[in-house]
């Protein structure tokens, strides 16, 4: 099929999934079903292939990413429900003082959520900000910002994250450079877009701080130390860290190499610190075995929804790739004589600005660019960070095709309008930022 055709087909589908989502007001995992059919029909693929494309997709999606956001999720939860979380944000607004809340909001955010969803770590400290806001009189913007930049920054660079984690697996990344460039794209975003950003618009735009809100109370003779909590929640990072390191100086084929493998697996990483804080913390405090197991379960629903949409967006994916879409779209962009990095950026800008889900942005851009760049033959260390440009693309200009975009809204009780002079212009701060240091990173790489 031409490529024109093709490329045509590719936009097409783009379009459709927006209308269906914002439109229709169909479920993000129907609409990005029905126009993965839809893109395989007009693309010219076989009718029977295109079912066997779709298993294909949503099996290697969720094949690697089901066990690590499950674990993932049980993780966070209990860290949560034992004070290990609200012990970090504690310590930060302690450690920084109250002038420089907002620079303890955003570090708070960022170490806080590498457990969490989005959604749930925003939920969890948000209250936090309301509380310093009354007790410091300061706009509750200056607060707010970078506490989500943080939050954001985390859910968009930093491993264990659900995005993060997607592209590692998908673009065939080594996990160990992964988090090093993860880390080297978070922490500037997030000081850019959050504090400093957030003290530029806090003169500019006010938030009133909700009336229900009240001062979290917090029995600190309960909590578990700073430095246990923070401990835990970096312990799966340093066993993944450990195997790229064995890779590097440890002898292939020796018991100490193998076991490094072993462990620095994020499957095995995740699952011995979910252990850990279940025998480690949760029993040691006094929970019981049935409130243990509560907690677990609670953790699962949430990411049992997440879970189906990444897996169709994996379908969706899928179906680019063995369509010719993906490979037709990707060469003409590259074809334009843009950089690999920068085509990684915008690619996963347009899908994000069309139709909002910054996974989906992750999965469609990976769908569309991989085709391009595997013949290329780049290093895990290279790939990392395309990925770290793929991911900054994924989150640029949130607006009201993004759920972000509304929880923002509803939990500040910020209008349309302030919302995107603040929310909007922080992610895109974010996003730009984060990807520019994956692009420099690739060219040094080089």
């Amino acid at each position: 099929m031409a490529t024109a055709t093709l490329v045509l087909t590719a936009a097409g589908s783009v379009l459709l999934l927006l209308f269906l989502v914002m439109k229709a007001r169909m479920h993000a995992f129907l609409a990005l079903m029905l126009v993965s059919v839809g893109a395989g029909i007009f693309s010219g693929m076989r009718l029977e292939d295109i079912a066997a494309t779709m298993q294909k997709g949503m099996g290697g999606t969720l094949g690697f990413l089901a066990i690590v956001v499950a674990l993932g999720a049980m993780f966070g939860k209990i860290l949560h429900e034992t004070g290990a979380v609200d012990q970090i944000a504690v310590k930060m607004l302690k450690t920084f003082g109250e002038s420089r809340a907002h620079y303890a909001m955003g570090i708070a955010g960022l170490i806080c959520a590498l457990p969490l969803f989005f959604e749930v770590a925003v939920v969890l400290l948000i209250s936090i900000a309301f509380a310093v806001a009354r007790r410091t009189g300061d706009n509750l913007v200056k607060l707010v910002i970078p506490l989500f930049a943080g939050v954001a920054a985390a859910a968009a660079f930093l491993l264990p994250g659900p995005a993060p984690m997607l592209l590692a697996s998908q673009m065939h990344v080594d996990f160990g450079w992964m988090i090093l460039l993860g880390v080297c794209a978070a922490i500037p975003s997030m000081l850019i877009a959050g504090p400093l950003f957030g003290n530029f618009i806090s003169r500019r735009v006010v938030f009133t701080l909700p009336t229900e809100t009240s001062h979290p109370e917090f029995d600190e003779s309960k909590m578990p130390s700073f430095g246990f909590s923070l401990s835990l929640i970096l312990f799966p990072l340093i066993l993944v860290g450990l195997k790229t390191i064995g890779a590097r100086f440890v002898t292939e084929g020796t018991t100490l190499y193998e076991w490094l493998e072993f462990i620095g697996h994020p499957f095995i990483a995740i699952l011995l610190a979910c252990l850990l804080a279940i025998y480690g913390l949760a029993y040691r405090q006094g929970m019981d075995k049935e409130r243990v197991m509560q907690i677990c379960g609670s953790a699962l629903q949430p990411a049992g929804i997440i879970l189906l949409v990444i897996g169709a967006g994996g379908v969706f994916k899928q179906v680019l790739v063995d369509s010719g879409v993906g490979p037709a779209l990707g060469h003409a962009l590259t074809g334009a004589g843009l950089p690999v990095a920068l085509a990684c950026f915008i690619l996963a800008g347009a899908v994000r600005i069309i139709q909002g889900s910054a996974t989906v942005a992750c999965l469609t851009a990976v769908g569309l660019i991989m085709p391009v760049i595997e013949p290329l033959h780049y290093s895990g260390a290279q790939m990392a960070a395309l990925s770290i440009c793929i991911a900054g693309g994924s989150i640029i200009f949130s607006h009201v095709n993004d759920a972000g975009f509304w929880l923002f809204g509803r939990f500040t009780g910020a209008t349309e309008g302030q919302t995107l002079k603040t929310w909007t212009m922080m992610e895109t701060i974010l996003g730009t930022t984060g990807a520019i240091v994956g692009m420099i990173a690739f060219e040094l790489l080089s």
